[in-house]
C-alpha cells in the first residue's frame, strides 16, 4: 500500500532535514540483494552514523531540491538506496565496503559538498581514512620532532652517566699516585 500525501510530506521533511546537514550522499542500486544482507548494511551504516534509506525517487528528488545535492536528481532512477552522512567519507565508506562483499550492490552516483561523483570518485572518497585516523596521524607527525628530541636528550644523559663512573675511577686512581 502506498503512502498518503501526509506520509509523503513527512518523509520528504525527514530526509530534507538529513540532507540539510549532510556533506556526502551516495546512491546505489540494490536490485537482487536479500533482505538479510540489507539488514547487515543498515546495521553497519547505523554504527558509522550514516543515514541509510530506501526511498521513492520522486521523494528523494524533492528532498534534495534547492540544495547542493540537486545535481543528483539526474541519477535517481531505478531501485536505489540512499546513504547520507555528515562525515565526509562515512557514507561512501559504508556503501563501498559493502559493495566489495556483495556484487549486487552497484554504486551509481554520489555527491560530496556539491560536487558530482561517479563510481570511481566514490571509491576514491571511500579510501580516505576516517577523521579519527587522520587526526592521530597528524598528531603523530606533530609529536615526532618533540619525541625525537626527548630520546636524544635521554641518550645523551645515559652516555654521560656511563662515562661519569669511569672518569671518577680514573681520578681516584691518579689521586693516590700524585700524593
Amino acid at each position: 500500500m502506498g503512502l498518503n500525501l501526509n506520509d509523503k510530506k513527512a518523509v520528504v521533511a525527514e530526509v530534507s532535514a538529513k540532507v540539510a546537514t549532510a556533506q556526502t550522499i551516495v546512491v546505489a542500486e540494490y536490485r537482487g540483494i536479500q533482505v538479510a544482507h540489507l539488514t547487515q548494511l543498515r546495521a553497519k551504516a547505523r554504527a558509522q552514523g550514516v543515514y541509510l534509506r530506501v526511498l521513492k525517487n520522486t521523494l528523494a528528488r524533492r528532498s534534495v531540491e534547492g540544495t547542493q545535492f540537486a545535481g543528483l536528481a539526474d541519477s535517481m532512477t531505478g531501485p536505489l538506496i540512499y546513504s547520507i552522512s555528515d562525515d565526509a567519507v562515512a557514507a561512501a565508506k559504508v556503501i563501498a565496503d559493502f559493495a566489495k562483499t556483495n556484487d549486487k550492490l552497484v554504486i551509481t552516483a554520489g555527491n560530496y559538498a556539491g560536487k558530482q561523483l561517479d563510481k570511481a570518485a566514490v571509491a576514491a572518497l571511500a579510501s580516505i581514512p576516517s577523521r579519527e585516523v587522520l587526526i592521530s596521524q597528524l598528531l603523530g607527525v606533530m609529536l615526532a620532532p618533540v619525541s625525537g628530541f626527548a630520546r636524544g636528550l635521554a641518550a645523551l644523559a645515559a652516555k654521560k652517566s656511563e662515562g661519569a663512573p669511569a672518569v671518577a675511577e680514573v681520578a681516584a686512581e691518579e689521586a693516590p699516585a700524585a700524593a
